[in-house]
């Protein structure tokens, strides 16, 4: 890896804050905000970058996600909802994990050659970008559905809308990501 690493972290900013998006919406209830959560990751890992020992962007992205959990498994105890609690602690590691590997499959089927791991890694990367330009409401919308598994009627109820309003934010999202893709290839 780099010497300097800022451009190397920096490039995992969208990718770790829609992760930890989706962990703070589904485990903490909105009340911590995943840039700051982000922030103090990457800053971390600035600081930490000498400890880093992998070659590989899997090995990386591995490691900022653990990162990532001992941040919010932080911000939990700070906010006083749960003490101390190792098994808390790995079962946002796994969340994490699971996260970035739904991630990963909503882009493409199972590869196995080197070549294509990290051609699909890089369009994880790509993806969790361009879901970061997406409105609020779009993005919230996605992550719902295709990360929690939430139906349209379950979507509404949580954002105030209707399962029509959600069908056409999801619509619109769908296809405003497939543009901004096609673009960043």
């Amino acid at each position: 890896m780099t010497a300097d690493p800022g451009p190397a972290l920096e490039r995992y900013r969208d990718y770790l804050r829609l992760l930890a998006r989706v962990q703070i919406g589904s485990a903490l209830g909105g009340q911590l905000e995943a840039s700051d959560l982000v922030q103090q990751k990457l800053l971390e890992a600035y600081k930490q970058w000498s400890q880093f020992r992998g070659r590989s962007e899997a090995e990386l992205t591995a490691w900022l996600r653990q990162i990532l959990a001992h941040n919010l498994a932080d911000a939990v105890r700070t906010l006083g909802r749960a003490k101390r609690d190792v098994a808390r602690q790995r079962s946002l590691e796994a969340a994490l994990q699971e996260s970035s590997s739904k991630l990963e499959a909503w882009l493409a089927a199972e590869q196995s050659s080197p070549s294509q791991r990290a051609e699909r890694h890089e369009q994880v990367v790509r993806l969790a970008d361009a879901l970061a330009s997406l409105p609020d409401a779009q993005r919230e919308a996605l992550i719902l559905q295709h990360w929690h598994g939430q139906s349209l009627a379950q979507i509404g109820a949580h954002m105030n809308r209707s399962t029509t309003a959600v069908a056409g934010l999801l619509k619109r999202g769908l296809k405003q990501l497939r543009v901004l893709l096609q673009e960043r290839e």
